[in-house]
């Protein structure tokens, strides 16, 4: 696998591009959930995904991976799937930035979890970054405090803070993944989990995917998997902790995506939030990477 660069500006503006084009996502999953509700959007964007990226990893020949491999891919996909339904159940309770800006917690929590799992070394620069992006946070809710919103905007904030504890997870056995598998290999079995996960419930909750969702459905999956192959590319070329702050990128496209398709406010709190989200993210950037964990660690 490739080695982590000395200058990890590339990845970081890759990952950055990946983060904008999953905002993107999930402005088109808000559309949809809202229409025919989170499981079932979810169930039809994993199989016209799988069905999308199953191409090239038949094309380029792809090697069935070892039974570590597949281990490691089953519990990153399945938290992330457990991850991405609860988010997308919460989001259509709450406004796009305000959703978004809950997810938060997973990066301060992978960051914990690098050093165990990944054998990584916390720089002081990276939890310098992660507190200043996660203040800007802070001050982004304090903000949106006063508006209420009622039970359903509780339980959509509490499903979305159980999401994040599980994007968490992913984030941190991604970086492994990426150091183990190529984009392509890691995007398929995403899909491929995904798609068995949320079958399980199909006789029971599944509805026939109504004609006028389709395109939506088709352009969601395909944001998904080009936003999944810039992301592993980017975390097999940079440290977990350095690409994290990135995540918080993802309020901003939240907030202009949210003003622009549903005529969410943004108030001037969240533009200082959003200033000090930056911030956090430049000072990610500065600095040497350090040498890549080892692995051949158990998954």
């Amino acid at each position: 696998m490739p080695a982590l660069s000395s200058r990890p500006i590339v990845p970081f503006v890759v990952a950055c591009l990946g983060i904008a084009i999953f905002s993107a996502m999930d402005a088109v999953m808000k559309q949809v959930s809202i229409g025919i509700g989170a499981y079932n959007a979810m169930l039809w964007r994993s199989l016209v995904g799988l069905a999308m990226s199953v191409i090239p990893f038949l094309v380029l020949r792809q090697k069935w991976p070892d039974r570590g491999r597949v281990l490691l891919h089953v519990k990153r996909s399945g938290a992330a799937g457990i991850s991405v339904f609860l988010f997308f159940w919460g989001l259509v309770r709450v406004p796009m930035a305000e959703g978004i800006a809950l997810t938060f917690l997973s990066p301060i929590i992978a960051l914990l979890l690098a050093v165990p799992m990944l054998g990584e070394k916390i720089r002081q620069s990276a939890i310098i970054a992660c507190s200043l992006a996660f203040a800007g946070v802070i001050v982004i809710v304090i903000g949106k405090a006063g508006e209420g919103g009622g039970p359903q905007a509780l339980h959509g904030a509490l499903a979305i803070m159980l999401a994040s504890l599980f994007y968490a997870y992913n984030l941190v056995l991604l970086r492994r993944s990426a150091l183990l598998a190529n984009a392509i290999e890691i995007t398929f079995f995403t899909n491929l989990v995904f798609s068995g996960l949320f079958l399980l419930a199909a006789p029971v909750a599944a509805i026939a995917l109504p004609l006028h969702y389709v395109p939506l459905i088709c352009l969601a999956s395909g944001l998904a998997i080009i936003s999944s192959l810039l992301i592993a590319w980017a975390y097999a070329r940079a440290e977990a902790q350095r690409l994290l702050p990135v995540e918080f990128t993802a309020f901003l496209w939240a907030a202009i995506l949210g003003a622009i398709v549903f005529g969410e406010k943004v108030l001037p709190l969240t533009m200082l939030g959003a200033a000090m989200i930056i911030g956090g993210c430049a000072i990610a950037m500065r600095g040497k990477a350090a040498p890549g964990p080892a692995t051949e660690a158990a998954a």
